[in-house]
């Protein structure tokens, strides 16, 4: 959770990279024709997945493919590789020196040899989102999996829309009260919008946002000192990327915005042994992003 919603931004990175990229598919200055890769430098401002405010700089490996019945995206991601703030711990001050997250699709129409299509639902999937951050120790790592339904949209607009829905069964999660069991469920809409061509590269927005719903994390977790629980059966991240593309390099600025970030309750009181602070939440973060496709 603590690098989750920075490698978000990533994920958008990709999905409009992959746009650009796909035009010069079987050009031989990429290493494939069909898995797409780059790696990223990420600068991240006030993200809000774990109790505390997160400032941090890091590295990252991206790739998204589309191959037949296969669709994938994922990243990894080594925390506060290049620095962050007192709080953000990883790769070189004994944090977590891993962070990975996958969404692999397998289309169902594909694989049954058969068109489920209907409507504006253009094609469906077996949905997958796994999440890992190795951390130093057990109470430090998480291990997520979100398993559902996906489809595309046909907007009938120049505009791409997808759509997918999880339950969550969750592993490890930092210590929490809802590890190993089925807790809540997840929904994911993705969409990318091409603008118009600047300075030589495509300039293009791309968004997605989770939604999350029907945790008992929540209702099992210990209060504060006003009595207020300290963690949340729901939250929300919607992220909202502008992205400039060329044939390798590509720069993106993110915003987005977090209802009770990594299932902390907003306005809680806390104290971690340096004295009381208020969880915050609830607001705004965002990322720039540079990176390099090969």
């Amino acid at each position: 959770m603590k690098t989750n919603v920075a490698a978000l931004g990533s994920l958008l990175l990709s999905v409009f990279s992959f746009n650009a990229m796909a035009a010069e598919s079987n050009s031989p200055q990429y290493l494939s024709d069909w898995w797409h890769q780059s790696v990223n430098v990420v600068g991240s401002y006030h993200t809000r997945f774990g109790p505390q405010i997160r400032n941090d700089t890091y590295l990252e490996y991206t790739a998204l493919a589309r191959k037949d019945w296969f669709d994938f995206y994922g990243y990894a991601d080594l925390p506060v590789f290049f620095g962050g703030n007192s709080t953000a711990k990883g790769i070189w001050n004994k944090g977590s020196p891993l962070f990975v997250e996958i969404e692999p699709r397998f289309s169902i129409d594909k694989l049954t040899d058969s068109h489920l299509g209907f409507g504006p639902f253009k094609e469906w999937y077996f949905a997958n989102n796994y999440i890992f951050d190795a951390g130093r120790n057990s109470d430090s790592r998480q291990s997520t999996w979100y398993m559902g339904l996906g489809t595309d949209v046909d907007t009938h607009l120049p505009m791409s829309l997808s759509l997918n829905v999880y339950a969550k069964y969750q592993w490890k999660n930092y210590g929490a009260t809802n590890e190993n069991e089925w807790d809540g469920y997840r929904f994911k809409i993705k969409y990318f919008v091409p603008i118009t061509p600047l300075w030589g590269g495509n300039l293009s927005y791309v968004g997605f946002t989770n939604i999350d719903w029907g945790s008992s994390l929540g209702s099992d977790s210990a209060r504060d000192i006003n009595g207020n629980h300290i963690r949340s059966n729901n939250s929300v991240a919607s992220t909202h990327i502008l992205t400039l593309n060329y044939a390798h390099w590509h720069y993106a600025a993110v915003a987005r915005y977090w209802h009770h970030g990594g299932q902390w309750t907003d306005g809680a009181t806390l104290n971690f042994g340096n004295g009381n602070f208020t969880t915050r939440n609830t607001g705004w973060g965002g990322y720039f992003i540079i990176g390099y496709d090969f």
